[in-house]
């Protein structure tokens, strides 16, 4: 799982900063709006997609209400911002290949300035297409390592239906099929385990090792890119050690 668990680490202490921020709602909200539109229902059991919007959003604590609202704003029964999904695809310093999922209400205001956010921290902006060839979709399914024994959790992942479990210092990581990754989240649910994260994911075939002024400045990139208000999530093929974390900060 090189890359992995420091990715992970990464997104989970900038998580926590962004929940502190509210900045989460804003996304989840986004995510509800869009998946209740895109799906053609409201209702949770005949909308995957939406389903696990709602999971997150409870797992977050958001309101009933709010969610409610997010849902019809979806469906039409409240008038709402019409979002529109783009993914944008470039470099960061060294060749680090990145993935932006966003949704936004303004496309050319919103490339123009991701495009700025590249150049402004060592990337550039790239074609479509660019980078996407060195990704594969997966179920991704991250669990901590004091959850359960790793044999025991590999053998409820894979009699679930798994590709793979990998393990480090950091946790364990569960790839899935993306059609499987329902199937064997509710598996890792019912023996007791609640992930740290689980999410359908960008993964990167391989990943580029990152030190110095290289991994501060892809840092500071990330965290610029992430922090953008139509960004909903941020993939990216770097690996940076835990010491070279620390001296980034």
């Amino acid at each position: 799982m090189s890359g992995h668990s420091k990715w992970h680490t990464i997104k989970h202490k900038k998580g926590a900063l962004d929940a502190k921020r509210g900045k989460i709602f804003t996304r989840l909200i986004k995510e509800i709006t869009v998946a209740a539109r895109t799906g053609n229902s409201g209702d949770i059991n005949l909308n995957a997609r939406l389903r696990k919007a709602v999971i997150d959003a409870k797992s977050n604590n958001m309101p009933n209400d709010t969610i409610d609202k997010a849902i019809k704003r979806g469906t039409g029964e409240l008038e709402g911002v019409s979002y529109e999904e783009i993914t944008y695809e470039g470099y960061g310093p060294a060749g680090v290949a990145v993935i932006l999922e966003t949704m936004t209400d303004n496309r050319n205001r919103t490339v123009a300035e991701v495009r700025h956010l590249f150049s402004k921290n060592g990337g550039n902006l790239g074609e479509a297409n660019s980078v996407a060839w060195m990704f594969d979709r997966k179920g991704s399914i991250l669990v901590d390592l004091e959850a359960k024994g790793e044999d025991e959790l590999m053998e409820i992942a894979l009699n679930a239906g798994a590709e793979d479990m990998q393990t480090d210092s950091d946790g364990y990581q569960i790839l899935t099929a993306p059609e499987d990754f329902d199937t064997v989240l509710e598996a890792v649910k019912a023996a007791g385990i609640e992930p740290i994260e689980a999410e359908i994911s960008k993964v990167p075939q391989n990943y580029i090792k990152l030190e110095g002024k290289d991994a501060q400045q892809m840092l500071k990139l990330y965290e610029a890119l992430d922090d953008h208000d139509d960004v909903q999530k941020v993939f990216a093929n770097f690996d940076i050690d835990d010491v070279t974390m620390e001296q980034a900060g």
